[in-house]
């Protein structure tokens, strides 16, 4: 009946604006921004001019501004064992009582793409102390000739390489990965297993256009959570950079033009969509007719562009944005009050933004309403497409800085750390100083210093300190040495008295000479010893 038909309208609109993410993956895919290099430095055979196509992994850590040149081993497996066996894999090594001796450290690990997700791999190459990791595809890509050519017929290919993307168990790789394309990863292979030919690899990481401002754009959803943690946690950096750096936050929403609206204007996915299917987000709760929907994220956006316009973007620190963010993630962030105007309007009033202003800009920019079929745009959030579009967002969130995206993990400490690397040398914020060999980094940011080492002594207590608390230490001990030796004094003239008194005569002579008791009284000076 009718419920059948409107389940059956619900799941077709869910993949039809699935459909609609991957195609805007798959299209912004091609012209990808990437910081980094991938090259084979030995031997110069295998040199490229330019380096070898790569995708770089979406988690861990990789160290911008540097560079990470090892040799190079195949390990012959898929690696998702976690029991790595170190002494197989090319080239080959020396044996010692029979056994071929484990790759030496520090070396970048090579392994077969498949089997187990990226960041298995990853991590058993982590635990098995590789400085890098390269992947090796084992598809080609459809467009490359000489691959298809050289390969299994039966062997599907790929119309654009795979994203190495974080399967939510990432955070604890601190190693960089790529993802070599098969033609090239092909070549290596047969060097060092046939030949057993050396390879040196250089995996390099680059923040161009230095200057003494960085620019940075973080691309965020309201739905997201990884967002949500990263932009709490942010906002207080964010306001200790705010005389050095050019931000700009983005919302990531989807353009439905294509997949969510028919020729006749209608929209074809429901509740995930806005403007008659124009603007679109997935639903955060995996079920349209309950909890947060598409819409409701879109509506969000727009009001998160708004206030960054009116209250962030002529303002350095950009205070009140992010007081909203913040308070709307205390107060309205759950299925009941998500998309409720009045909680909305009570955090506005709370950190002090006229919500008049906000609305009238989300009204005026073309609103989220049905409108007329097929004609109800709104600009901004065209302008925020656009600009997706043109960055090559393909993940959220995403950050960049200087124009390059950066790659890992987005915590609070990498997003900082790839600032700090985009100033030139010299025109670094005082964040940047204090912090960046900071042993504890996290705690440095928050407060603005580092406490657990300093300048002076670059390790866990300063020389200043260390002196301090020595001389404290002394004149504590001194002052109870003190007090001890003038106890034991005391002491010894109460002995001396009692002895005195008992076995030695009183004179009551002579007053010019000294009586013994005088001594034991205390008010003489004559020493015992004589």
């Amino acid at each position: 009946g009718n419920r059948q038909r409107k389940t059956m309208t619900i799941i077709h609109a869910t993949k039809v604006l699935a459909a609609v993410v991957l195609y805007a993956r798959i299209a912004t895919a091609q012209n990808y921004r990437d910081s980094s290099r991938l090259q084979i430095q030995v031997p110069s055979s295998l040199f490229k001019s330019g380096g070898y196509a790569h995708r770089g992994a979406r988690f861990g850590a990789p160290p911008y501004g540097a560079t990470i040149m090892q040799p190079l081993y195949y390990a012959d497996a898929t690696l998702c064992d976690a029991n790595v066996d170190k002494r197989k894999g090319y080239p080959t090594r020396s044996t010692v009582d029979g056994q071929m001796e484990p790759w030496p450290s520090p070396f970048i690990l090579m392994m077969d793409r498949g089997g187990c997700s990226f960041v298995q791999k990853v991590r058993n190459a982590q635990h098995a102390g590789a400085a890098g990791v390269i992947i090796a595809d084992n598809s080609c890509l459809c467009s490359d000739e000489e691959c298809l050519n050289s390969t299994d017929s039966t062997i599907s290919c790929e119309e654009n390489e795979p994203m190495m993307s974080d399967d939510g168990s990432g955070g604890d790789i601190d190693i960089p990965a790529f993802l070599m394309f098969k033609h090239d990863a092909d070549v290596i292979k047969r060097e060092v297993i046939d030949n057993n030919q050396f390879i040196q690899v250089e995996m390099a990481w680059a923040l161009p256009r230095a200057e003494d401002h960085v620019d940075y754009e973080i691309w965020t959803s309201p739905s997201d959570d990884i967002s949500k943690n990263f932009l709490k946690n942010w906002k207080s950096v964010a306001s200790k950079f705010s005389d050095h750096t050019n931000f700009t936050p983005h919302q990531y929403i989807f353009s439905g033009v294509k997949k969510c609206v028919d020729a006749q204007g209608t929209n074809l996915c429901g509740n995930l969509c806005t403007n008659n299917g124009r603007y679109c987000s997935l639903d955060p709760d995996g079920d349209t007719n309950v909890g947060i929907s598409g819409a409701d994220v879109v509506v969000e956006s727009l009001r998160r562009i708004c206030t960054w316009m009116h209250y962030g973007s002529s303002n350095t620190s950009g205070e009140k944005y992010w007081d909203y963010i913040s308070g709307f993630m205390d107060r309205c962030d759950n299925p009941e009050l998500f998309s409720q105007q009045s909680c909305v309007d009570g955090v506005f009033k709370n950190v002090g933004i006229d919500g008049k202003i906000i609305n009238s800009c989300m009204m005026d920019s073309g609103g989220t309403g049905a409108g007329e079929k097929g004609h109800n745009k709104n600009i901004l959030l065209d302008k925020e497409i656009v600009e997706m579009e043109e960055t090559s967002v393909i993940v959220v969130p995403s950050i960049f800085v200087n124009t390059i995206f950066l790659r890992g993990s987005l915590t609070v400490v990498n997003v900082f750390n790839a600032i700090c690397a985009g100033f030139l040398e010299g025109n670094a914020p005082e964040l940047c100083e204090a912090c960046s060999d900071c042993t504890e980094k996290t705690a440095c940011l928050e407060d603005g210093f580092c406490a657990s080492n300093n300048s002076e002594s670059g390790g866990g207590v300063s020389k200043r300190f260390f002196g301090f608390t020595l001389l404290l230490l002394c004149s504590i001990f001194g002052a109870i040495a003190f007090v001890h030796w003038k106890k034991t004094r005391e002491e010894m003239r109460d002995q001396v008295r009692i002895i005195l008194a008992d076995y030695m005569p009183l004179n009551d002579g002579d007053d010019d000479d000294q009586s013994p008791m005088d001594f034991a009284r205390g008010g003489g000076s004559a020493s015992l010893i004589g």
